[in-house]
């Protein structure tokens, strides 16, 4: 098969059933076949015999509406999580419910309901289960930090109350992540939307139910989520909520900070590389090497659409295409190379909650 034959039928040897939209080549194709491994590289495209692990040119992507034949109860301030080939979705201001989404049937079904009121979080998954750590629980402006961790196993479909966290580490509003077995919290804020956002970082280990204080991020910030990318982990968006002088939304963060796993440092990036779109109560995932920032609110009323990916090995940012409706204060999750959000406030602020679901592909 020659080059011309690849691009006109958008088949590769060893990829029997390989459907995906035309490949965008530009200028230069190069083929080298070594080891029974073939690799195209054009532009943004990069293809292993056997494996598709490429990212599509941005124009392509774009997100999309997903009809289920059940919906999930509408919600805000959650968070929302994957396990294996479901999603859960749960969480919220005086929201117990727990809602699962089963890709196979495209039905929404309901589970067992968390055993406190939950907000303010990002859920993480570790070995099989959804972990909540540094949550709130509690009205506005002082919502209080929950004491403990709590776990939820999808296979029990029950709910259990975890170890308790370290009082001078209690905080809500964080970006928490899993990096090597191993859960990382940072930054937060200490009293709801009043006061007290921090910087800390913190390591924890629940296999052996350890806890460990690592340097502090360079700015602090809360209403965050957190992603790694490259063995970096990346805070981008957030702001200092402080109700106490009446700016609550006002204060957002333009920096962004990384902390590198393998070095053990952070670093601020250049002003250059700032956020573009400055907002807090975003979601963030990882698609390779880019963090993806999508939603959250600012001083405008509706809720932030604006979707935008930094790569973290070259630092730029990259403006990918708007969510269909405007969301903040939840989760996403990335499956088989897409991008899911759903639930959400549609404006700054407490509502309206939605309950609708987009992916991203």
């Amino acid at each position: 098969m020659n080059f011309i034959s690849i691009i006109a039928t958008n088949k590769l040897p060893g990829l029997s059933g390989f459907k995906k939209k035309p490949l965008y080549c530009g200028l230069l194709i190069m083929q080298t076949i070594m080891k029974k491994q073939l690799l195209v590289s054009c532009g943004l495209i990069s293809l292993a015999l056997g494996v598709s692990n490429f990212v599509l040119p941005k124009n392509s992507l774009s997100w999309k509406l997903i009809t289920p034949l059940q919906e999930p109860a509408p919600r805000h301030e959650n968070s929302f999580a994957r396990v294996g080939d479901k999603f859960y979705l749960f969480g919220g201001r005086n929201n117990l419910r727990l809602d699962a989404y089963d890709n196979k049937t495209n039905k929404w079904e309901r589970k067992a309901d968390a055993p406190i009121e939950m907000n303010h979080f990002q859920a993480i998954t570790y070995n099989n289960e959804v972990y909540v750590i540094a949550a709130f629980q509690g009205k506005y402006p002082h919502e209080t930090p929950i004491p403990s961790i709590y776990i939820y196993n999808p296979e029990q479909d029950k709910w259990r109350q975890g170890p308790e966290i370290p009082t001078d580490r209690l905080r809500g509003s964080a970006g928490v992540t899993v990096y090597k077995d191993k859960i990382y919290i940072v930054s937060g804020i200490t009293d709801g939307h009043y006061d007290g956002h921090v910087t800390w970082f913190d390591e924890y280990n629940p296999q052996t139910n350890s806890w460990r204080k690592l340097p502090d991020a360079p700015h602090a910030r809360d209403h965050i989520s957190v992603a790694i990318a490259d063995d970096k982990l990346v805070i981008a968006g957030g702001r200092k909520s402080t109700a106490r002088i009446g700016k609550v939304v006002e204060l957002t963060v333009p920096e962004v900070d990384i902390y590198d796993f393998k070095t053990g440092k952070w670093k601020t990036l250049p002003t250059t590389s700032n956020i573009p779109t400055q907002r807090a109560g975003n979601s963030a995932v990882t698609l390779g090497s880019k963090v993806l920032i999508m939603g959250g609110e600012s001083t405008q009323k509706i809720s932030h659409k604006q979707t935008e990916a930094l790569d973290v090995r070259t630092g730029t940012w990259q403006t990918l295409a708007p969510m269909n409706t405007g969301r903040h204060g939840t989760g996403a999750v990335v499956y088989k190379n897409k991008v899911y959000i759903a639930a959400g406030s549609a404006n700054a602020g407490g509502g309206p909650e939605l309950n609708t679901m987009e992916v991203l592909d």
